[in-house]
């Protein structure tokens, strides 16, 4: 048997021949995949549960005492009838699921998810495809996405079904750019695209989210946009538009768009802990980032990035049922007044501050030059929440009535019982 293998094995830290890696692409392909459908099966059943913990009720616990419920449901919707309206364009229609399902899962392929594994037959990647520009890719790929969902709207032929795609597209649409500018300055920082590099620049300096704390927090809220999330679930809000583009879909290709969305979650979840949080990177310690690189790091690399993926899939759960939905013009002024404005003046603030830090001879990673940027990111933070917000630009719920405006229109509507807004409170 040694014999056999003995023309492959290579060493520990050399590349691997083309067959062990085609060999080993196959093997991660199966794993992480199965892995990762089975775990979307399982976040809607987390999802049912956490919600029911947080309203104080059981959640599902019939089937295998809950555990089997995913599968019950996917039982269920596999022998149910398809249903097609009679004036949908069916083409289009059938596409539309897939064209939602398959860029959720191809973007996946580029996250690195465990430190690598020097093997006997060489250094294998744990990433499915080590792209040079894995992150432009993932910007690329992940907005494909809405053309299935807009496809779903139009074909349903269905008054509601458009209105939610229409909805969705303005939004998916107006928060990508804010998306992909928050994420420059990362970019800038770690001088690369790919995300191997951006995992190893923050391992042996500091996470991003000390230093390029508000492109972390414009990435989090365009991240919730994107997924179609509360408070951002406008293409399906169920008061206004039944569910919104998939009204009239039934059995699976119903669930394919959930299981899209889910999908989505966890491949923005892995994204944010990617670049703003070390990614697989085990914090305090530089072990796991030198040689040699052994399967027992690999294995704890895989379980610190699992942790910091499910904590943010855990914060999207938490977040819906906190948080009430924005209003249609709420959302697109968010987007666009607020974000996009934040995310330009951020860049600038940024390389500002590293043109500069340069020019007093700091070198990237020095203690100094992070104290900088740290003290720029203070120093936005609280201009931005507690001098420029004061609870009025963020919150869904502000009125964009001046308080005498509004004293008057109390007035009028309640004359006799009008107060002043100091004291009727808003």
């Amino acid at each position: 048997m040694r014999a056999f293998f003995a023309p492959w094995m290579v060493g520990p830290n050399a590349e691997p021949t083309f067959l062990v890696w085609i060999v080993a692409t196959l093997v991660k392909m199966i794993a992480v995949f199965t892995v990762y459908m089975v775990g979307v099966a399982l976040l809607t059943l987390a999802e049912r549960k956490i919600s029911a913990w947080m309203q104080d009720r059981h959640g599902p616990n019939r089937v295998g005492k809950g555990w089997l419920q995913p599968v019950a449901d996917g039982v269920k919707n596999f022998v149910k009838e398809e249903t097609y309206p009679d004036a949908a364009n069916l083409p289009l229609f059938i596409l539309a699921p897939i064209l939602s399902f398959v860029p959720a899962l191809i973007t996946w392929s580029v996250i690195p998810f465990a430190a690598p594994w020097g093997s006997v037959f060489g250094n294998i990647e744990m990433v499915l495809a080590p792209l040079p520009v894995g992150f432009l890719f993932i910007l690329a790929i992940s907005s494909l996405g809405v053309y299935g969902i807009v496809l779903a709207g139009w074909s349903s032929n269905n008054k509601y079904a458009l209105l939610g795609g229409l909805r969705s597209s303005a939004q998916m649409i107006s928060y990508e750019i804010a998306m992909g500018m928050s994420t420059i300055p990362v970019l800038l920082l770690a001088g690369n695209v790919s995300l191997s590099q951006i995992v190893n620049q923050q391992a042996f300096e500091t996470w991003n989210v000390l230093n390029l704390t508000v492109a972390f927090l414009i990435f989090l809220v365009a991240a919730f946009a994107e997924t179609n999330r509360l408070p951002f679930d406008l293409p399906e809000a169920e008061s206004e538009l039944i569910t919104g583009y998939h009204t009239e879909y039934s059995s699976m290709k119903f669930s394919m768009f959930f299981i899209a969305e889910y999908a989505n979650m966890v491949t923005a979840s892995a994204l944010m802990a990617t670049l703003f949080f070390g990614g697989w990177d085990i914090p305090f310690t530089l072990w796991d980032n030198v040689a040699p690189h052994t399967a027992l790091k690999t294995l704890l690399t895989l379980g610190c990035f699992a942790t910091k993926t499910l904590f943010f899939v855990f914060l999207y759960m938490w977040i819906r049922w906190t948080l009430p939905r924005f209003r249609y013009d709420q959302l697109m002024s968010l987007g666009w007044k607020l974000m996009l404005p934040l995310a330009l003046a951020y860049i600038v603030a940024v390389a500002a501050t590293i043109v500069t830090l340069d020019a007093l001879g700091f070198e990237h990673g020095s203690v100094p030059f992070h104290v900088g940027l740290v003290l720029l990111n203070t120093a936005a933070v609280v201009i931005l929440f507690m001098i420029v917000d004061r609870g009025r630009l963020v919150s869904p719920a502000y009125s964009r009535l001046d308080r005498r405006d509004l004293e008057k229109l109390r007035a009028v509507s309640s004359p006799h019982r009008a107060q002043p807004v100091s004291q009727a409170g808003d």
